[in-house]
């Protein structure tokens, strides 16, 4: 099963890529029953040029999923929350 996170295009690109890469994304590799996490930059879709990350997670299961997501992460709701509201992530 795979979770799919869909990113627009920034207002600041290396800002957001810093935050993404140095905190969002060793967090989200600690998620329990995650098998494997694939990362894409798009340079242009057949969509437009709205979108500028793509993150594919794959899990096991929908059971793997939901258990990865619903336990307590280390810290990492008061930093990403932060995050995504400041428009970096």
């Amino acid at each position: 099963m795979k979770l799919i996170a869909l990113y627009k295009q920034p207002a600041d690109p290396e800002a957001f890529d810093k935050a993404y890469y140095e905190t969002h994304l060793p967090l989200i590799q600690k998620l329990p029953g995650l098998q494997h996490a694939h990362i894409t930059r798009f340079t242009r879709s057949l969509g437009g040029d709205g979108y500028y990350l793509m993150a594919e997670m794959a899990f096991a299961d929908e059971a793997a999923l939901k258990g990865g997501y619903e336990e307590p992460r280390d810290g990492r709701r008061g930093s990403e929350p932060r995050l995504i509201r400041q428009g970096v992530i």
